[in-house]
């Protein structure tokens, strides 16, 4: 972890502006408060960057954008969809206010949460490469975005003390094959969307949902989708892998 807290402050101290990239659909979780911290004691701009933002309603983005702008500038992006990558540009440009040279972009965050694709999205080329896997970006990379911006393209910010596996899951920086509690890990996912968009989770596994718990839930599924041993039980690992899986790639949407 000392080798991540001396890149983060490298990259603070030599970068004219800082962007915390976040997941839109965990975007409290996905921020780092002693990047924020740090950031904040060198009195440089700060701009929140909330990424795959075609994965959560318009309603969840502006809220989200209207209580974390009291923090910080704050723009959705949607890599994917070309959504908010022009504004990006605008707001670097204004927060920095440095003319005659070069701005130089420091882009922080946790693992998987779209940093290399936002930058690709603002370069308008895929200049940087990009993965769907966590921990892509190997080391750091300057990445040119016109005649005016670069960037400073890090690896992941895993956070210091971190061991939360359900969150890892939830995040996507371990996938179902490296998880060990894989029916954990399918009930947070669950849980979260039953309490943020609870209609989204039934339309998208056609289940009706009633006072279930979230184990009975995730049985449910299962039946639904047929995973089944050879005793006619529900297979509740099949049909966790099924949902986390779903859940990392963009498929199931709250």
């Amino acid at each position: 972890m000392a080798n991540y807290k001396l890149m983060v402050q490298d990259v603070i101290k030599k970068a004219d502006v800082l962007l915390e990239v976040v997941d839109a659909r965990f975007p409290d979780e996905t921020r780092n408060s002693e990047v924020e911290r740090n950031v904040k004691r060198s009195r440089k701009p700060l701009i929140i960057v909330l990424s795959k933002c075609d994965l959560v309603s318009k309603e969840t983005l502006e809220k989200s954008k209207s209580r974390l702008s009291k923090i910080a500038p704050t723009v959705f992006v949607s890599s994917k969809e070309r959504y908010g990558t022009t504004m990006l540009r605008h707001k670097i440009l204004e927060v920095a206010d440095i003319q005659g040279r070069e701005i130089l972009i420091g882009c922080l965050g946790y693992p998987n949460t779209g940093k290399s694709s936002v930058i690709n999205g603002v370069v308008g080329k895929g200049k940087t490469s990009t993965s769907s896997i966590s921990g892509h970006t190997k080391g750091v990379q300057l990445v040119k975005a016109g005649s005016r911006i670069v960037f400073i393209d890090t690896p992941g910010v895993i956070p210091f003390d971190e061991n939360d596996e359900y969150r890892q899951g939830l995040l996507g920086v371990k996938d179902a094959t490296h998880l060990s509690d894989l029916e954990g890990v399918a009930m947070k996912i669950i849980e979260n969307a039953c309490e943020k968009n609870k209609p989204a989770l039934e339309e998208f596994y056609k289940v009706e949902i009633g006072n279930e718990n979230v184990y009975e839930i995730l049985e449910l599924i299962g039946l639904k989708l047929n995973y089944l041993k050879k005793k006619g039980e529900i297979d509740e690992i099949r049909a966790a892998v099924r949902i986390i899986n779903d859940w990392q790639q963009g498929k199931l949407l709250i």
